[in-house]
């Protein structure tokens, strides 16, 4: 089986994702996924009164986001590209905006639960805008439960967008100013916009595919498994599939005690590495190349145990629930402005 991106348009009310998103379609052959938001009931009486009608509005639209999800993106993904006007995480967003206290706590866990089960992004383009562009572009649309939006709702709203992809770190990230270009009349920034988007999937690396599971595993599952780009999230995300078919559990200190062991087998094998490169020095006269030799002898070996270390890990983050790109990202960006060579040398105590 090929395999086929899945691309999300994302950005504020009005700012152009469906648009783009059938733009995108048909530019790249592919089929078409877009929210159908005018289904919400409760749509109407939340823009009048977002107080009273946020909590129905928006599990309304996370349970339909997932069931239109989780139906159409496994079908289609087997053998087509697929481009969305939505990632399912948005939903999040808007609740973030419209709820409190106890009605954000609910949602949040049910939208955990569910958005398990759905596979993320090859790419999201985010689209952004000003706010004076976004209620210009509302007004020329004039969609009747639109008609009385409220600008700082939206301001509102265009701020948690730009918040959420600075620090989002799950899916590529396209990010596309659209305050001065106009894909829906010039053909000229329609090609941008397009051009943008294949270099964007063209740099994406082409990976192996991973073992099969079986196919009632979980579609986040069944969706990794296939080669294609992914990031170590998406190895975590295996994991989770991984251990429900196989029924390991979660015990956190077997875990540790199971990386422990598998970073032991490492040192056991570079410590036979390099006593062989010791007793090989002599014979080829070079320490560097008795070195490369005794490791090509027990590469193989060495992978295999350093991909038990790796395991052992994903699942320990999944335990913790840490994300461990995020964090390895953050973590590396703080090694990266720190200035090593000026660190003070600590005295040594009397």
């Amino acid at each position: 089986m090929g395999y086929h991106e899945y691309i999300a348009v994302e950005g504020a009310i009005g700012v152009g994702k469906t648009t783009l998103a059938r733009m995108l379609a048909s530019a790249l052959s592919s089929e078409l996924l877009l929210e159908v938001f005018e289904e919400n009931p409760f749509l109407s009486d939340f823009y009048a009164d977002r107080q009273r009608f946020a909590f129905q509005t928006q599990i309304f639209f996370l349970l339909s986001r997932y069931h239109q999800q989780h139906q159409v993106i496994p079908r289609t993904l087997p053998h087509s590209m697929l481009v969305s006007d939505y990632f399912f995480d948005k939903d999040r967003l808007f609740a973030e905006l419209n709820l409190a206290n106890d009605e954000l706590a609910m949602y949040g866990r049910i939208q955990a639960i569910l958005g398990e089960q759905l596979p993320v992004p090859d790419l999201i383009v985010y689209l952004r805008a000003d706010t004076d562009v976004l209620m210009q572009r509302i007004a020329l649309r004039d969609r009747p439960f639109e008609r009385n939006m409220d600008r700082d709702y939206i301001a509102a709203l265009r701020q948690v967008y730009e918040v959420f992809f600075q620090q989002y770190t799950r899916a590529p990230v396209l990010v596309v100013d659209t305050n001065e270009i106009d894909f829906v009349r010039s053909a000229d920034d329609r090609e941008y916009v397009v051009g943008l988007v294949r270099t964007a999937l063209e740099q994406g690396a082409i990976q192996q595919s991973l073992p099969q599971l079986r196919q009632d595993a979980p579609p986040t599952g069944i969706r990794i498994l296939h080669g294609g780009r992914r990031r170590l999230g998406d190895f975590q995300r295996f994991h989770r599939a991984l251990d429900r078919e196989k029924g390991f559990g979660d015990d956190l200190s077997f875990n540790f005690v199971g990386l422990t062991e598998e970073v032991g087998e490492v040192g056991r094998e570079l410590k036979l590495v390099l006593r062989q490169a010791q007793h090989m020095q002599d014979e080829v006269g070079n320490q560097q190349e008795a070195l490369e030799r005794a490791l090509a002898a027990k590469r193989s070996v060495l992978a295999e145990e350093m991909s038990d270390v790796l395991a052992y890990l994903l699942k320990l983050a999944n335990y913790a629930g840490i994300d461990l790109e995020a964090a390895y990202i953050d973590k590396m960006g703080r090694n990266w402005r720190r200035n090593w060579d000026t660190l003070p040398v600590e005295e040594p105590q009397p």
